[in-house]
């Protein structure tokens, strides 16, 4: 735009200096001049504007790629946090699922434990009535022995008579007791094994949709992050060579300087004097300072840094789209003062 205002200045002035010199009696000669310088201007003003126009439509395309890959962004972002969503739900199911499975094995324990408990007592009863019985075969005996004191010991033996009539009822009833036990234990047992069975087909099943969700969320994950390291190399790959084209473009610039402030018997005398041949001076006139290596090996060195940062964004934990995008702008940006640096150079050496 300066340049553009510059030169409709100067077409103001070669006006300007027109109409005074149609007015001011003059030579033709110097008017065919100013014609021509006219004309040059003008052909300099419409290549202005039309690089002007075409920066322009190539940075709404760039704003344009820009927009579309944070569109995209977005969407993946949208879909990692709907499936961290159904993740976490389908752990909180898991552990609901662990917690009842706990539960039922609790239940378990104690049901054992009662068992346990009801055998001891039936082996204490069956003891007893191994003792009782010993102590009824005694009685028998002192009976058959003391027939002569039958008559004294008649009311002892009605009264053992009676209390084994009451601990054979008592056994008949442990046992009866025993017997609703051991019903209603087997019953316990095939409803716990039935729900065992059930709750650990739900479980696997549970178990293997979720799985299969896990590996698709992996593969996408996978998927982006090949994606992002495939666009911070494009990025990077493109910088450099727009980096070397701005040294190339450079260079012709200083070389063509050196080749219009020398001239072609200069050149020739320098050439005889360093032994050379002509196109081997350009050469030497060619190469690369001290300074430039220094720059490139820092650029280098820079580019290295920003992937292995983005390489340590993309490894590192949630969230860190934000420092991403940072990134790939800045480098994005650095492409642009790039792009601008290497069409003014191009300009200069048209």
């Amino acid at each position: 735009q300066q340049e553009k205002e510059d030169l409709q200045g100067k077409l103001k002035l070669r006006e300007h200096l027109s109409q005074t010199a149609g007015k001011s009696e003059a030579t033709p000669a110097p008017s065919k001049n100013i014609d021509s310088q006219m004309k040059q201007l003008q052909c300099k003003l419409k290549n202005s504007n039309n690089e002007i126009t075409r920066l322009l439509t190539t940075i709404k395309s760039l704003r344009k790629e820009v927009q579309e890959k944070e569109e995209r962004i977005q969407e993946l972002q949208a879909k990692i946090s709907r499936l961290d969503k159904d993740i976490s739900m389908k752990r909180h199911l898991i552990e609901d699922l662990r917690s009842r499975l706990k539960a039922n094995q609790e239940n378990e324990k104690t049901s054992n434990e009662t068992l346990e408990s009801l055998e001891r007592k039936v082996k204490t009863l069956a003891e007893d009535c191994s003792n009782k019985k010993t102590s009824i075969d005694s009685l028998k005996r002192r009976l058959n022995v003391a027939t002569k004191e039958k008559s004294q010991y008649e009311q002892m033996y009605h009264k053992a008579k009676e209390e084994l009539e009451k601990k054979d009822l008592k056994l008949t009833s442990l046992e009866r007791k025993m017997i609703e036990t051991e019903c209603a234990m087997t019953e316990l047992e095939s409803t716990a094994s039935q729900q065992l069975r059930g709750l650990a087909k739900q479980s696997g099943q549970a178990l293997e949709t979720v799985q299969k969700k896990l590996l698709l969320t992996n593969d996408k994950v996978a998927e982006f992050m090949t994606f992002v390291k495939a666009l911070t190399r494009e990025l990077q790959h493109s910088i450099q060579e727009l980096r070397t084209k701005i040294k190339q473009a450079k260079k012709m610039q200083e070389v063509r300087a050196c080749k219009k402030g020398l001239s072609h018997e200069s050149v020739q005398l320098a050439a005889s004097i360093l032994n050379v041949s002509t196109t081997d001076l350009e050469e030497i006139l060619e190469v690369e300072d001290d300074e430039e290596t220094a720059k490139t090996k820092m650029e280098f060195e820079k580019d290295k840094e920003w992937l292995q940062y983005i390489q340590k964004l993309l490894e590192a934990q949630c969230p860190f789209a934000s420092h991403l995008m940072d990134a790939v702008l800045e480098k994005l940006n650095e492409k642009k003062k790039l792009v601008e640096e290497y069409s003014s150079l191009m300009k200069h050496t048209v």
